[in-house]
């Protein structure tokens, strides 16, 4: 129980604090939100990546086991969300707005937090979070975008759209310049600092505004369909981690860590990109505050159930 609600008053309450606060100013003002979100895709979301990788130590080692675990969970969870997909017949438009809700997931302002809670602080699963939020960062801004344009755009236009993002940029910058120890000059590094403290704030009130926006009424439909992409996130999530840890034979400290990372709700990127991009953003909004809601009871379980035993 003390696991429970440290969760609770520490990580998703406060988020939902965030929400709440996005919700109130939108109901008042009015904002737009598409300048939010332009604002975490070139800004918020490309700092935060950059001083993460910067001031981080990874071994290759360590790199090369999580990327093979997050190539097998990826084909494993898009397998059972395509299976989903054609068993309830969406639009195009619903096919890449349910895969998004799935495929990407909250490793940054929830994974991250949830990481240091759970491993007191250790400097291997911090590592280990921060390449699987890496991961979760590039794929959104690459797969995701051709993914939420492939049915109503040309493949030169997306190609054009997925090379005008700045994060698939920062990631080989911030590796090389840590790896040749290049030291980052104080007036470029406050900037990135103030930019990088303000994406956990700037993406939930984004969220919140989104959800302020839209009407509180869910046709039966789609609350079935928010219902399916929360069991997927939160439940086939870490039980497809756990069976992968498992087959790769990883020690014990390294599979808790990736089961642990995998059952964190849907990523706040697929309520940007579907924003940004207007596809789904009704459902993708509900999937992530439901999801959201939700893990306050499965994260604690995977937890539970872990035991920790490190």
């Amino acid at each position: 129980m003390n696991i429970f609600f440290h969760i609770l008053m520490t990580n998703v309450l406060p988020m939902a604090i965030m929400i709440a606060l996005g919700i109130i100013i939108q109901r008042a003002f009015q904002l737009d939100i598409k300048t939010l979100s332009k604002m975490n895709f070139y800004l918020f979301s490309p700092a935060i990546m950059f001083d993460l990788l910067y001031n981080t130590a990874i071994s290759v080692s360590l790199i090369g086991k999580i990327m093979f675990f997050l190539v097998l969970f990826m084909v494993a969870q898009y397998i059972i969300v395509e299976a989903v997909i054609r068993i309830r017949g969406y639009s195009p438009g619903m096919k890449s707005a349910m895969r998004n809700s799935v495929l990407f997931y909250n490793s940054a302002n929830y994974g991250i937090p949830l990481n240091q809670l759970a491993f007191a602080g250790n400097e291997k699963t911090l590592a280990i979070q921060i390449i699987i939020m890496m991961m979760q960062s590039l794929v959104p801004n690459t797969y995701g975008i051709y993914n939420v344009n492939a049915h109503k755009a040309d493949m030169r236009a997306i190609r054009r759209t997925i090379l005008s993002m700045p994060v698939i940029y920062v990631i080989p910058v911030a590796l090389l310049l840590r790896n040749l120890h290049v030291t980052i000059p104080q007036s470029v590094a406050t900037p990135i600092d103030y930019l990088s403290s303000a994406f956990i704030g700037t993406a939930l009130i984004t969220l919140g505004v989104q959800l302020g926006s839209m009407e509180w009424k869910i046709k039966r439909s789609l609350f079935i369909d928010v219902s399916l992409s929360a069991v997927l996130r939160l439940v086939a999530g870490p039980l497809l981690a756990w069976l992968i840890v498992w087959l790769m034979g990883l020690d014990k400290l390294t599979a808790a860590a990736l089961i642990v990372s995998s059952a964190v709700p849907t990523s706040l990127s697929s309520v940007l990109l579907a924003v940004e991009f207007d596809n789904e953003s009704e459902f993708a909004s509900q999937s992530v505050f439901v999801s959201t809601i939700l893990s306050i009871i499965t994260v604690t379980a995977v937890i539970f159930f872990l035991k920790l035993n490190i």
